[in-house]
Parts: C-alpha cells; structure tokens; sequence
C-alpha cells in the first residue's frame, strides 16, 4: 500500500510539472544577452550586472549584491512563435516581504500593440523550481511581435535563456528608446512594492516618452556616495536624474551634495544632471516623529538645492508626486504602490521633458 500511494504522490508531481514546464525539445533557446539589452548602464563582464563590481571598488556587501541585481533591465526581440519559454541560472534571489515575486525573480513581458507597449504576461518560477523553463506567454497567433521582457529587479542571474517554438525565428529588434539617460536613486527607483517588474518609474517614464532610463537604483543605499559617483563619472550618458534625497540623513546631504554634483560634472561637462526632491511618505499622516523628520529634511534639500541650482549650471530640482488625492496610493507607508509609482513617472515626464530638450534630447 505504501508503494502504491508513493508512486501515485510521484505521478502527481510528475503531471504538474509537466503542465507547469514546456518539454526540453520543443523550444529552441537563445541567451538574452544575445538579443538587445535595453536599460543598461555600461557594459559589465555579466551582462545582467548593472556595475562592474571588480572595477569599482567600495561598495559595502548589500551594494554590491544590489548592483549585481538586474533591476532596470529589459530584453527587446520579436518573434513569430506561438508560445515564448525562459530557462533562468540565478545567482543570488530575492525573497522580499514587500515586493511581488513576479518583480522580485520573475518576469514581466510587453507586446508592441498599435505602435504601444501593451502588458502580455507576467511569470515567476517557483522556489523549488527556480531552473526549470517557464512559458511566459502562449497561444499567440503566430504573426511577428515585437517584445519587451523586464529582469527581475531584486535577484542576480548568470544566464537568461529566452526559448521560442522550433521552426520559428527569433531576432533582437532596434532598441525601442532614444537616447541614454542614466538614473541614480533609492527603493523608489529601485522598484520596491512594485507588483511587475515593469512597473517601477523609470520603467514606466521610458515606455511612455519614449526616453531610455539606464536605472541604478539602490534600495536604502542612494546617499550621494563618492564611489557611486565614480561609477556614474564612468557612464556613458546624455543626461543624468537623481532620486538622491529619499536615502541619506541630513548631515549627509550637507556633507556630500556638492562634491558628488562636482565630481559628476567634471566626468560630465555640459550635460544636465535633474535632481527630483523626495516624496511625500504617507508613514507621515500620524507619526509626528517621522513627520517633523521628513518636513526637515526636505526644507534642507530645497535649501541646499535652490544655491547648487544656482551655483553650478547644468544642475536642476524637480518635485515628483506618488501620492494622488485620496491617499490611497502607498504600499506600505513608505513605498508607493504601482499607481504611485505610475503618478511618479507621470508627474517628472513634463518637467524632465522640458529640461532635456534645452539639451536637443528630445
């Protein structure tokens, strides 16, 4: 009897992972990086790392796990397969209490549909099957498309390999977006609470505008560093905003506010670096510590900004908004939800916009 309820278990699991996994032999796979990066930086021996962390030096242990992270990072390729299969090596993954695990490990795939990103599908492995091969999207009518498919934003990978039906092409398409515009910041830009991984801001701002944002947010880490700006210094840009306020205390912000633009600048003559004031935390409503903490803060800042703006040309201060009418948009009283990440990227679109084109990005 024993044998008998072991070989039933065994076959239970056998047929659902087989209607959770495609058969080896039906796809034929392509590593992603193969394809067209889209979001990156610079280029890093690992394709999916967004820094370099043996040629930049620094980083405590958490930054260098999180710029190893592949948050920001996008895949565009097009194809005529029915279905679309991914095979994932992770290095380290991330198991958050406030994000989603399709943001955290999974993915999030877009279709261009009348000349727009439209959401398809999104997809995360489970914990005890994190190698196996997962179908992103099936079913499809067989004609060419256009895809947009975003890395998890808090888990490093070795290898994403991106599986479409045999006897069907799949080619890397034109990056989709103009220009290269680098964006430092914190959580926020991050991506944390985020539901998809294409729902962070920056992600949202580039689908939008159509303005390519190289993200390297640090989640609790953004705090005007000398050797985050050594690796900004390195970047290959057009531009440069920064959620740089969200992170660093006060006397942090009056220590390294000026040398970091300075030292960013000398990298980048000429080119304009925007600078966003945090948002509004809605872990202000009631807690009068937090509360006086934020409004000081913040008046610093303004401050502080309104003589760098003043003092060194290039430099910009902008004033997102999360946060709409009725409140309701955090996730858990610091981060926004995908809403308020949606009313940031809306909020920063006319002024970003309009600062770029004095630049000719347009």
């Amino acid at each position: 009897m024993k044998k008998l309820i072991s070989l039933f278990l065994m076959a239970a699991i056998g047929l659902q992972m087989a209607a959770q996994t495609p058969a080896d032999d039906k796809y034929v796979y392509t590593e992603a990086s193969d394809l067209t990066l889209v979001g990156k930086l610079m280029d890093t021996p690992n394709p999916y790392h967004r820094v370099d962390t043996v040629r930049f030096k620094g980083f405590t242990k958490g930054e260098n796990t999180q710029v190893r992270q592949s948050s920001g990072i996008s895949v565009a390729f097009k194809t005529d397969s029915p279905s679309v299969s991914v095979i994932t090596e992770y290095g380290e993954v991330g198991w958050p209490s406030n994000t989603s695990g399709f943001s955290a490990r999974g993915y999030d795939l877009y279709i261009k549909k009348d000349g727009k990103w439209l959401w398809a599908a999104a997809r995360v492995p489970g914990d005890k099957t994190l190698g196996n091969p997962i179908t992103l999207v099936d079913r499809l009518d067989g004609s060419v498309k256009e895809f947009l498919m975003y890395l998890p934003i808090l888990s490093e990978e070795y290898s994403v390999k991106i599986g479409v039906e045999k006897g069907h092409s799949l080619e890397a398409l034109p990056n989709p977006f103009r220009h290269r515009i680098g964006i430092f910041g914190s959580s926020f830009t991050h991506g944390i609470s985020t539901s998809r991984a294409g729902m962070t801001y920056p992600a949202v701002f580039t689908r939008d505008t159509g303005l390519q944002l190289l993200s390297l947010g640090c989640s609790g880490n953004s705090k005007l560093q000398s050797y985050f700006a050594d690796v900004l210094a390195a970047a290959d840009v057009d531009a440069f905003i920064f959620d740089s306020f969200s992170n660093p205390s006060p006397e942090q912000i009056k220590e390294r506010l000026f040398p970091f633009i300075e030292k960013v600048q000398a990298a980048h003559p000429g080119k304009p670096l925007i600078f966003q004031r945090t948002i509004y935390r809605e872990n202000r409503n009631f807690n009068t510590g937090t509360e006086e903490y934020e409004a000081n803060r913040i008046a610093l800042t303004d401050s502080l900004m309104k003589v760098a703006c003043k003092k060194y040309k290039d430099v910009y201060y902008i004033y997102p908004n999360a946060t709409a009418k009725d409140h309701e948009t955090t996730q858990d009283g610091t981060h926004p939800s995908d809403r308020g990440y949606q009313l940031w990227a809306q909020s920063i679109e006319k002024p970003v916009k309009k600062i770029l084109k004095k630049y000719g990005i347009k």
